[in-house]
């Protein structure tokens, strides 16, 4: 059971010790958020206050186009009824706004 306990411990604080919202603060991730070029959508659950939080930061720290989309009543994980069906939708959605339609 010690094990368990250092796996529950080291999800509590992050990576190393640090909480998610440490490492987002950090210089060096602060310039790769910064850094990134390519559209991004980041998806998230909007019963997940923590990690909706974090994304905002996140993308507030972004210099490309981005787009949070929040799934309602759904976690971090998607794990309620229609949630991942919901986070499949708006990808599709993100890909078919920004790709071009496939050769005939």
């Amino acid at each position: 059971e010690p094990e368990s306990a250092s796996i529950r411990a080291m999800a509590k604080t992050g990576i190393g010790g640090w909480t998610d919202a440490e490492i987002l603060a950090q210089p060096c991730v602060v310039e790769a958020l910064a850094a990134v070029r390519a559209p991004v959508l980041l998806l998230v659950g909007g019963d997940d206050a923590e990690v909706l939080a974090l994304n905002r930061a996140a993308q507030a720290r972004l210099q490309c186009p981005s787009a949070l989309t929040i799934v309602p009543h759904a976690t971090h994980l998607f794990e309620e009824p229609g949630a991942l069906e919901e986070v499949a939708r708006a990808a599709a959605d993100w890909f078919a706004a920004r790709l071009p339609p496939p050769a005939q």
